[in-house]
């Protein structure tokens, strides 16, 4: 059964506006071109706030573990999720969950990679979930006291993500939320600053 990662129901009255991430990544931090069915993106990650969540990332990525997985849960003004579902529903299988970093001061702004999880803390693997707002409900302490972890950011490509937001979605396999057209990943790789601006 896919993990339902994050919340089914969006709390009322969360922040509209968008506000600047506060902690600016530094030069040199790894970036990763993400290419989809519909675009690609480029993101940031900031392994100085979260070193746990960033080297689980760029293991799958270096593994592969991303290529022809798809965005499996997207809410219109609220999140794209993926990372870990193929295109008939089927979970990938997974290294050890890793420990909860939501304590790093990163918020869940517009635009920002964060791990998905189910309602233990502690239990992300190698899903992730794009921002569409600032989604306030989810920063750390949120809902549960833990809240969800902050890792990156995309920081080239954004008209990407907000086309998945927009594709139509519905019931498949059971589950709500998915695009009826599957939106794949087909490759996410390490790139340089100088590559990822190609």
């Amino acid at each position: 059964m896919v993990r339902r990662a994050l919340a089914c129901a969006l709390l009322a009255g969360l922040s509209l506006g968008f506000a600047t991430q506060t902690a600016a990544a530094e030069n040199g931090d790894p970036k990763v071109r993400i290419e989809t069915s519909v675009g690609t993106f480029v993101v940031e990650l900031y392994p100085a706030k979260a070193p746990k969540s960033v080297a689980n990332f760029l293991s799958y990525v270096d593994s592969g573990h991303y290529d022809n997985t798809i965005f499996h849960r997207i809410i219109r003004g609220f999140v794209v999720q993926g990372g870990g579902v193929t295109a008939d529903m089927r979970e990938k299988p997974t290294r050890a969950p890793i420990e909860n970093e939501a304590k790093n001061g990163l918020k869940n702004e517009t635009a920002t990679l964060a791990m998905a999880r189910t309602q233990d803390p502690n239990s992300a693997t190698s899903q992730f979930y794009i921002n569409l707002k600032h989604n306030a409900s989810l920063d750390y302490p949120s809902f549960d006291g833990w809240g969800y972890a902050v890792f990156g950011k995309v920081v080239e490509g954004m008209d990407t993500v907000r086309k998945m937001e927009a594709v139509e979605t519905g019931i498949v396999a059971g589950q709500r939320d998915v695009p009826l057209k599957p939106v794949v990943i087909k490759s996410a790789r390490r790139v340089t600053p100088a590559a990822a601006k190609q």
